[in-house]
């Protein structure tokens, strides 16, 4: 897929996040390499050599430190090659807050870095709160509704979490500081700090696996949410098409 022209990078990486393995244009296939990994390897249009981010990561701290090193990798390997990239995508499964039901979809409206930060006192202080950093990244608002118009998908933030939650207190805690949230995962803001360093917008697409709260493994709905986003990424061709380009 692309846009303007040019290839368009799509990149998910870490633990237990499926990745998405782009075949030709428009047509995305599942490519799970195996228990708790993913891979997702994307290329431009039916591609596989110069210009292909081939990312794999098994591990991300709070701040998406080492998905963001691998994911700059690959947009240095794409400038080099005189073909950038003219966006990053995020996408996998995760939790999702109520009302956002199993098996749905949600594209990412803010990525936010739920946990980098300190506890205090006063409870949780978010690490702009301490003086540094960031812990959101904005997805162009154009696209965003394109895509969840495109797709039949929510719009919401989606929480990036070093600890996926496991309690309804947890729950509660974030949807307190974060009002928006529709869904969790482990992955987004790693990515869209490497996006934003080589200055490329980036979308996170989620389908919902199971609820954010008490774990209930009999309750996860993983080969829906698969289907889901599968799906998903059929109906997102048109309108990646339709966007007009970062400014907007």
């Amino acid at each position: 897929m692309g846009t303007a022209g040019r290839p368009t990078g799509l990149a998910a990486a870490g633990p237990g996040t499926p990745g998405l393995d782009a075949a030709a244009p428009g047509t995305p296939g599942l490519d799970a390499a195996g228990p708790g990994t993913a891979r997702l390897d994307a290329a431009g249009p039916g591609t596989a050599g110069p210009g292909t981010a081939g990312l794999d990561a098994a591990g991300l701290d709070a701040a998406g430190l080492d998905a963001a090193g691998l994911d700059a990798a690959g947009l240095d390997a794409a400038g080099l090659d005189a073909a950038p990239y003219g966006l990053v995508v995020s996408a996998g499964i995760g939790g999702g807050f109520t009302p956002a039901p199993l098996g749905t979809v949600v594209v990412a409206e803010a990525i936010v870095a739920a946990d980098l930060g300190a506890e205090t006192p006063d409870g949780f202080a978010a690490v702009t709160d301490l003086g540094f950093g960031t812990v959101e990244h904005l997805p162009p608002p154009a696209l965003v509704r394109a895509v969840a118009e495109a797709t039949g998908a929510a719009r919401g933030a989606v929480l990036t979490v070093s600890t996926v939650t496991g309690s309804a207190g947890r729950a509660t805690e974030l949807l307190g500081r974060h009002p928006r949230a529709a869904a969790e995962a482990m992955e987004g803001f790693g990515v869209a700090e490497a996006a934003a360093a080589h200055g490329v917008p980036v979308l996170e697409v989620r389908a919902i696996s199971n609820t954010v709260g008490p774990r209930d493994r009999a309750a996860w709905r993983i080969g829906e949410a698969l289907d889901a986003l599968a799906a998903a990424f059929r109906d997102l061709p048109p309108a990646l098409a339709t966007w007009k380009g970062p400014s907007t």
